[in-house]
């Protein structure tokens, strides 16, 4: 062979794909986004205020706790533990009515087959006048059809969070189990206040899920972490 030979690359290169966490996020974004929500974004490094306090998150709450969020410099930033900073920004910066969507990264100190400590949310808000949990719930049903299917089965539990009353969480039955896959409530009038929002006139809907778990559920993935291994093997079945 002549050391002079000039091989031409191989035109059987393989070409990339849509990564199966952001497939899951441009099919959530592309389906609120018709429903008349808006996109928004906000910094992942936050205060305590607008994470926790604007919230109605109270200072002896466990999500504020060392074990499990990250804190920067000395307490003074965090590490968003959930999108709704966005939300907040987004209430105190637009005129009412408004709906918005905010997608994005967040951190908790987990780390185990079915939690990380960086994941996905998208969250989503709307406030207006004489908005209800009927409304909420029909947006739901909207979306889990979208996402498993016009035949999955959903129950709707009472729960808390302290920026939602009554708030609610959602299971779907896949195979013989209930699990959660979102949580939702009627925002608090005590964080529609915070935001300068006239409670006798307006109210609101919230719910935010995990992108993860909902790629996790409709791909049939049981480790959360396989998503992020750089596996050629395992990625390539999402194409």
């Amino acid at each position: 062979m002549s050391s002079k030979e000039i091989y031409l690359p191989s035109s059987n290169k393989e070409l990339g794909s849509v990564h199966p966490i952001n497939k899951v996020k441009f099919s959530l974004e592309k389906l609120l986004c018709s429903f008349g929500f808006k996109i928004a974004e906000g910094p992942e490094i936050e205060s305590e205020e607008y994470n926790f306090d604007m919230l109605n998150i109270p200072a002896t709450h466990p999500a504020r706790e060392m074990h499990d969020t990250f804190y920067i410099n000395n307490k003074e930033s965090v590490l968003r533990t959930h999108t709704s900073p966005v939300q907040v920004r987004c209430m105190l910066e637009n005129k009412m009515p408004m709906a918005f969507i905010s997608p994005g990264k967040v951190y908790r100190k987990d780390d185990d087959s079915t939690h990380l400590p960086m994941f996905h949310q998208i969250e989503g808000i709307y406030v207006d006048e004489d908005v209800s949990f009927a409304q909420l719930k029909d947006l739901i049903y909207k979306i889990c059809f979208s996402l498993f299917g016009k035949d999955i089965k959903l129950r709707f539990r009472p729960s808390f969070f302290p920026f939602t009353e009554p708030s609610a969480e959602v299971d779907i039955l896949f195979g013989d189990k209930w699990l959660e896959i979102l949580g939702c409530g009627v925002v608090n009038p005590k964080v529609l206040e915070n935001c300068k929002i006239d409670t006798s006139i307006y109210s609101g809907l919230a719910f935010g899920l995990g992108i993860e778990r909902i790629a996790m559920l409709k791909y049939g993935v049981k480790d959360i972490r396989d998503f992020y291994k750089s596996n050629l093997d395992f990625l390539r079945q999402f194409k």
